[in-house]
């Protein structure tokens, strides 16, 4: 069997997706010794080197463009190239932060407003930025409407707060999503199906130590503390992983997932925003909800891997 684990990239989240890829292949060359396994980063001449006989699989772990929006996915498809994850069509609908919210169960998702950086230059910032926040209030969100890992993600309490971070979102791409800011427990919750069988992980709490579950937060040991699983009572962490199962149902997406949600003090649930290649990094979610559940990452993907090339394409 040859897989080949695609990472790194050109983006902001190159050395991220690097570190998921290493944690990937590690953990396959265990519980599958007689596989090959490749590590490649995508270059130029990746794709060019790409055939149906290639390779019997490839895993994506690619994060923010290319990777998880249609790119990366519709040009193995092309190719008839078996991979992990979520199909390209699928995955666009879920990398666009703006259509995901609007698509997953009505009132789910905190209030927002999405707009084009030229839009902010024609109309005049100052002037929308007034409008924005006597509808939506404060404190709010700011980030690009596409993207990973939490570049360009700040936290606004007062309004002289909101413009620098619009310049911040604005350099990770060329629209960006404001949006009510939910106060309560933040959740990460993974599913994986095999055998065509759905389940939700049990849910990682995120208490980030500066408040913000930021870039830094995220992939600096120490900075944020991990609750496994969360601090809930029963009910309400079966309602969050029904939820988590529902969004990637309705998303239409496939194979593994990470539903980001907010749970306010009334246990309503808040959606924030799904992931198709969530990181395996040493501090990332997805790999301690798996050791929560009594699974191990090799044992996972194995089963993903299995499933992804008997799957028709």
């Amino acid at each position: 069997m040859r897989i080949a684990i695609l990472s790194g990239g050109l983006n902001a989240e190159r050395d991220v997706s690097l570190r998921s890829g290493r944690r990937v292949a590690e953990a396959l060359r265990f519980e599958i010794p007689k596989a090959e396994i490749f590590e490649l980063d995508l270059n130029a001449d990746f794709l060019d080197s790409l055939s149906s006989d290639s390779f019997d699989v490839v895993i994506p772990l690619i994060h923010g463009v290319i990777g998880e929006d249609a790119t990366l996915r519709s040009m193995l498809e092309l190719k008839g190239i078996p991979y992990i994850g979520s199909s390209a069509q699928s995955s666009a609908r879920a990398f666009d932060k703006g259509i995901s919210a609007g698509l997953v169960p009505t009132g789910s998702a905190p209030q927002f407003v999405v707009f084009p950086q030229s839009f902010f230059r024609e109309m005049g910032a100052p002037r929308i930025l007034k409008s924005v926040i006597s509808g939506i209030g404060l404190p709010l969100i700011v980030k690009p409407i596409n993207g990973g890992s939490a570049f360009g993600v700040r936290l606004c309490a007062s309004v002289d707060q909101v413009a620098p971070a619009l310049v911040d979102a604005f350099g990770y791409g060329d629209r960006v999503m404001l949006q009510s800011a939910v106060i309560g427990t933040e959740l990460a919750v993974t599913v994986i199906e095999v055998d065509g069988k759905l389940q939700a992980l049990p849910p990682v709490e995120v208490v980030p130590i500066s408040g913000v579950y930021d870039f830094d937060a995220r992939y600096t040991a120490g900075a944020t503390e991990f609750f496994v699983p969360a601090r809930l009572n029963s009910k309400l962490i079966e309602q969050v992983c029904a939820y988590a199962i529902l969004v990637h149902v309705t998303l239409g997406l496939r194979d593994i997932s990470r539903t980001d949600v907010i749970v306010d003090t009334d246990g309503v649930i808040w959606f924030l925003e799904v992931n198709v290649s969530p990181g395996m990094t040493e501090t990332s979610l997805v790999p301690q909800a798996i050791d929560a559940a009594g699974m191990n990452v090799g044992a996972v993907f194995g089963s993903l891997v299995t499933q992804a090339i008997s799957r028709d394409h």
